[in-house]
């Protein structure tokens, strides 16, 4: 994919004095009393505004925070702690402006913080009127947000329409480098694991990646399902029975191909699903009717880990069990552990992953932690984002 890249125009010296607009996505989570619990995506933003900054520019940035009504402002939807935080990562004011869409005023050297972008009349419906203003009020516009790429709105999508430049910024960037290098150009062998409650909800991932992984490891109540297209006994366990012909389907797809989905030879059961309940390490075959399967079982894992040492590329989505228990925990931390350990270049994505990554503490070790959710999600089904599909069209003139 060919995209004008944020760094490259200040290398070239074509950034000084300009009046720069930054999509960022600082959706963070709050509390109760509004004060910001976890800041990841703010300091995630950071290095394009310094980037700006300290190649002259007039900054304006903004980002959308919950799920506001346009038009409709209340103070729960404010960027206001977003501002501060930035302001404290930044070592700088950074003004909060309302009211923005007919102009902004900010002078090179300066940054500013416009109001949460979701509350302009226009802008999740990508409204042609909404984007020429926002064009108006910049000379280049950088798209550094990936967590809403894969939506059409008019900071993400419509601006870069008529903006006079428009590119990616470092983070975008980054994530479009490490999607390419994942699933476009993957050094094989190439496994993905695909993990979570239903199996309806990730049935385009699972069968457009059967087309190209060298393995397909599937966890959670998405293996629960596999099972039973496998023949076995699943007892009260979370599972889909609707769609065991669509598991079969990838099943046969993979095996076409000379690959596998391999289906759990062990799990962990529990008679109820609490952090207390009883685990019993079982083999698949040997699955009782009131067992709840909430783990993948010692000797799957083992199996599991020595696939993903020998990978050369790695998608990770989702644990495969219910790790938020620890009695539950010991597959997706065998898998954890096994994907930092390997040499293989691994990419993750998803709520659950990154919280799973940040429990066992191995950061470092993957090779990119994807910022987004949905978007990461409609790579893995073979969608082209919104946001990709403008930039890559601007850049061809």
């Amino acid at each position: 994919m060919s995209i004008l890249r944020f760094e490259d125009l200040v290398a070239q010296g074509r950034v000084a004095g300009k009046r720069v607009f930054i999509r960022a996505d600082m959706n963070v989570p709050q509390d109760d009393g509004g004060q910001i619990t976890e800041d990841t995506r703010i300091r995630a933003s950071v290095p394009a505004i310094e980037l700006a900054l300290k190649a002259g520019a007039a900054v304006m940035v903004t980002s959308h925070l919950g799920r506001p009504v346009e038009c409709e402002f209340k103070a729960a939807d404010s960027l206001a702690p977003v501002g501060q935080r930035l302001s404290a990562l930044l070592g700088r004011e950074v003004k909060l402006i309302s009211n923005w869409v007919d102009g902004v005023s900010v002078a090179p050297g300066e940054v500013v913080l416009l109001e949460n972008c979701r509350l302009n009349k226009g802008e999740k419906a990508n409204s042609e009127e909404l984007a020429r203003k926002l064009a108006a009020l910049c000379d280049i516009y950088v798209n550094d947000a990936f967590g809403t790429a894969h939506r059409a709105e008019g900071t993400t999508h419509g601006i870069a329409q008529y903006a006079p430049v428009a590119c990616a910024g470092p983070l975008l960037s980054a994530e479009i480098d490490a999607i390419n290098k994942a699933l476009a150009e993957p050094k094989r062998p190439l496994v993905a694991i695909v993990a979570g409650s239903k199996v309806s909800t990730k049935l385009t991932i699972l069968k457009s990646l059967s087309h190209n992984v060298d393995g397909l490891i599937v966890g959670g109540g998405i293996a629960n399902t596999f099972l039973l297209a496998a023949g076995f006994n699943i007892g009260k366990s979370l599972a889909e029975p609707s769609l065991v012909g669509e598991a079969k389907a990838v099943i046969e797809s993979m095996k076409a191909r000379g690959a596998a989905v391999p289906i759990p030879e062990d799990v962990v059961v529990a008679k109820s699903f609490a952090a207390d309940a009883v685990s019993t390490i079982k083999d698949s075959a040997n699955v009782a009717d009131d067992d709840l399967i909430l783990d993948i079982g010692p000797k799957t894992a083992a199996k599991l880990a020595a696939q993903l040492m020998a990978a050369g590329t790695i998608v990770w989505n989702g644990p495969v069990g219910v790790f938020e228990f620890d009695a539950f925990s010991h597959g997706t931390e065998t898998i954890a552990r096994a994907i930092a350990a390997s040499s293989a270049f691994s990419i993750a994505g998803g709520g659950d992953t990154l919280a799973a990554i940040a429990k066992y503490g191995i950061e470092a070790d993957v090779g990119y932690i994807s910022t987004g959710g949905g978007a990461f999600l409609e790579i893995l089904e073979g969608k082209t984002l919104p946001a990709f599909d403008i930039l890559s069209k601007r850049a061809a003139g």
